[in-house]
This record gives structure tokens, C-alpha cells and sequence, in this order.
């Protein structure tokens, strides 16, 4: 009896909770859960859980779920393709500058949602560089997230002690490298001069930037057969005739900088964390014993811009980090993750790779270099760590950042970023390029030959 009693307690209990589910005559559905998917290019196992926590973060402040992919660099462009032809994007894709304008003009980024996003963050937060470089039909195609600006690493303490000017000018370097200059035992430059790395085309882009050169005018026509590119080639042979013999590239000029035999190089941000002694990978060999030393960042200065005699005001060279907001996405769920990330997690994402990952949005409106402060904290190296604010002085660290706004590329203010991801990718402007170092070939005929080039790729 007891057990019948109990069986007709549980039958009524679930014919209420069914009647419940069933009113109107049909059963509610389940709320769907919000997921966005986001591609990313920091595929690295470390980097890979890192960002995957920021979006843990965000699903506890938001309810919303990000998946987090990784893609290689290099296949990222194809994958994109398919996915836009299928009609099945991911929401958010973070990417380098090389891809931002393609897609925008392929129709795959939805313009608008980006630049929503860029006012709601607050334009006047950002460098002027990052956004310029990504500006389209009124727009901004892709929200910036990170970057870092080309360094040019030179001994401070060397240019102090025979008196020489900060590397700023053509002028100032040529003077530097020539009185530096002691070869075998101390080149005053290590210049890029191997054309199979894309490191020479990154110096070299650099260098031409920094004398008004540009791959393409307001109009779209090409522009290497000019007087301030010859000023560029001429210039560019010296720092080569003043290097090392072979074809040199960035492990050359980083091991020849930390081993004391030379002067000055140009670098990315990378080279910070070595330069403090912190990876054992890259120890500093040329200062006493100790391979682990933090004497090199104090005796180093850096430059983020320098200028040409055709352009005294100068300029840098700049590596951007987009997200994309694409046609298919989510849009205001793919807004709030950026939101997320570039507010009160963006010292995490920063953090990610904090050497390299430069802020590129200063502070927010109310508290200008509030991002700034930050990152001076995060600890970067490898097998030791320190904050970047114990190894170099405030002034360094703004002197870098500030590197950003100044930073420009071939060809993306005018539309042609495709362009200038060509000439990296078939390497014969580097290749030209060594050909006159090599004394092959006349500047005039170097010059000739790298804009018949272009106009072809074009």
C-alpha cells in the first residue's frame, strides 16, 4: 500500500511538470547556446591555452562560448577562400596585415562591423598608423589588436663615447658605421644581404620607407624608378659593403650584435628578452663569462624611425595583428569578444607574446597610456622571466611603442597591399637587390628592372 501511494505521488508530480512543459499545446525548446567561432594564427601550444582562457574569461562574463582554432600562418589565406565560398566563415579571424585588405576587397570582412567597433573603442586611443594602414572605401576593414614596430638596435654606449648621433637619419648612420667600422674584429653594420630570407626585404622595405619610397602613388602607378629609390639602393650598398662577407640574415646580425663585433643591426622586438640575457637559446657571448647577462640592454639605444635626405620627417616599418569581423559572423557576439579583449583583458592578450605583442591602442579615453603601464609589467624570456619595466627605463619602452604610430608599409595606404605580399613572396626585388650590391648591375638598370618587375606582378 505504502508503495502504491508513493508511485501515485510520483505519477502526479510528473503529469504537472509535463502538463507544465507542454502548455499551449507544445513543448518549449531548450535555449540554444551562443558559441562564435575564432581562427587564430598564434597556434603554439603556450599561445593556444592562453587564449583560450581569455575566452573563458569572456563565457563567464558573457555567457557566450568561444571556439578557438588554430590555423597556420601560411594556410590561412586558402582556408579563408573556401570557407567564404562555402558560406561558412568563422566569426572572428586574427590574422596579419598581408591578409586584412585582400578580404576586404574580396567582399569576406564585413567593413562596417569593424569600424563600429574601432569608434566604440575610441579612435583617439589608437596610433594613427595601425588605422591608416587598414582603411577602406571610408571603413576600417579589420579591428587592430597588436603589433611592433622595426627596431633599429644599435650600442649607445659606443655612439656616446666617440660623440655620434642617435641612428635617426641616413646621415647619422652612415657617420656611425664608418666610424665604428674594424673589420674583422668589428663591423659597424650588419646589413640583410641573403634574398631567399624574407628578413632582407623587411630591412630593405625599411630603409626605402624611411626616404619617402613608396611601391605605388595616390594613383596607383608604380613609383621604384625614382630618385629617392636610388638614394634607398645607394644607401643600402654601403650598410652591405660595411657588414660581413656571405649572405647574412637575422641570426647573423643578432649572434654578431651579442657577441660584441658589431654596432648596429635592425631588428624586431624579439630581440629584447635575448638582449637581457633571458634564453639560453641566444646567450650573450661578448660581455665576461656570463652568458645569462643583462649588460647588452643597458648599453643598447633603439630607434623606431629614421629618415632619408628626401624625407627628413622619416618613418618606421610596422607589423599589425587584426581581428576580422567576417560577413558571416555573429556580429554583435563577435563586437563583444572584441570589446573583452581589448578593454579589461588586453593586458592578458598582450601577454600572449609579450615581446612581440606590442599595445597597440595606447589606454581608453579616460586613462590614455593605461595599456601602456601595463605591459611595461608582463614578464617575457624563456628559461628566466622579468618585467619589461626592470630591464629598460620608461623612456626606452615609450621610444618603442611609440614606433607604432609612426609605422608605415608599402603600398597599403593606397590600396595595393597585395601588391607589396607579392614582392615578398617571388623575392625579386631582393633579389635585384643583391645583383647591385654584388656590382651586377648598375643602379639605373637595378631600378629600371625592379619597376618593370612590379608593374608586372601588379
Amino acid at each position: 500500500m505504502q508503495r502504491l501511494r508513493r508511485f501515485v505521488v510520483i505519477l502526479a508530480i510528473l503529469t504537472i511538470v509535463a502538463m507544465g512543459a507542454f502548455a499551449g499545446g507544445r513543448a518549449e525548446a531548450p535555449v540554444e547556446e551562443r558559441t562564435i567561432t575564432l581562427w587564430t594564427t598564434e597556434e603554439q601550444p603556450a599561445r593556444m591555452d592562453a587564449q583560450r582562457a581569455i575566452a573563458a574569461r569572456f563565457y563567464e562574463a558573457s555567457g557566450i562560448r568561444v571556439e578557438v582554432v588554430p590555423v597556420t600562418e601560411n594556410l590561412m589565406g586558402e582556408r579563408a577562400t573556401a570557407a567564404f565560398s562555402a558560406g561558412d566563415l568563422p566569426d572572428l579571424i586574427y590574422h596579419p596585415l598581408a591578409f586584412t585588405y585582400g578580404w576586404a576587397d574580396a567582399g569576406l570582412l564585413d567593413t562596417r562591423a569593424a569600424s563600429e567597433m574601432v569608434e566604440r573603442l575610441g579612435e583617439e586611443t589608437y596610433g594613427a598608423g595601425v588605422l591608416n594602414l587598414v582603411e577602406f572605401e571610408g571603413d576600417y576593414a579589420a579591428v587592430p589588436v597588436d603589433g611592433w614596430a622595426q627596431l633599429v638596435v644599435y650600442r649607445a654606449d659606443l655612439f656616446e663615447e666617440r660623440g655620434l648621433e642617435a641612428p635617426t637619419s641616413y646621415a647619422a648612420i652612415r657617420a656611425a658605421v664608418e666610424a665604428l667600422h674594424d673589420p674583422p674584429n668589428f663591423y659597424g653594420v650588419v646589413a640583410a644581404t641573403d634574398p631567399s630570407q624574407i628578413y632582407m626585404m623587411q630591412v630593405f622595405e625599411h630603409v626605402a620607407l624611411a626616404n619617402g619610397v613608396d611601391i605605388v602613388d595616390a594613383n596607383g602607378n608604380v613609383t621604384l624608378n625614382t630618385p629617392q629609390m636610388r638614394e634607398a639602393l645607394e644607401f643600402y650598398k654601403f650598410l652591405a659593403e660595411h657588414s660581413p662577407p656571405g649572405n647574412l640574415y637575422w641570426q647573423h646580425s643578432r649572434e654578431l650584435y651579442h657577441s660584441d663585433s658589431t654596432g648596429l643591426i635592425i631588428w624586431s622586438p624579439f630581440i629584447l628578452h635575448g638582449l637581457a640575457g633571458l634564453r639560453d637559446g641566444v646567450p650573450v657571448t661578448g660581455f665576461g663569462d656570463d652568458p645569462t647577462t643583462d649588460v647588452l640592454a643597458g648599453l643598447s639605444g633603439f630607434s623606431t624611425s629614421f629618415g632619408g635626405p628626401s624625407n627628413p620627417a622619416g618613418a618606421g616599418w610596422a607589423d599589425v595583428r587584426y581581428f576580422g569581423i567576417t560577413v558571416d559572423a555573429d556580429v554583435d557576439a563577435a563586437q563583444q569578444f572584441i570589446e573583452f579583449s581589448m578593454n579589461e583583458a588586453y593586458p592578458d592578450t598582450l601577454a600572449i607574446a609579450a615581446v612581440g605583442k606590442h599595445p597597440v591602442r595606447m589606454g581608453t579615453p579616460d586613462d590614455p597610456e593605461r595599456f601602456v603601464r601595463a605591459w611595461a609589467e608582463l614578464e617575457v624570456g624563456d628559461e628566466r622571466l622579468r618585467k619589461l619595466s626592470d630591464i629598460y627605463e620608461p623612456d626606452v619602452i615609450m621610444d618603442m611603442l611609440s614606433g607604432l604610430e609612426r609605422g608605415s608599409r608599402w603600398g597599403y595606404q593606397h590600396g595595393y597591399g597585395y601588391l607589396t605580399s607579392r614582392l615578398y613572396d617571388t623575392r625579386v626585388i631582393a633579389e635585384l637587390l643583391r645583383e647591385y650590391i654584388d656590382g651586377d648591375r648598375s643602379v639605373e638598370e637595378t631600378m629600371r628592372l625592379m619597376q618593370q618587375e612590379t608593374e608586372r606582378l601588379k
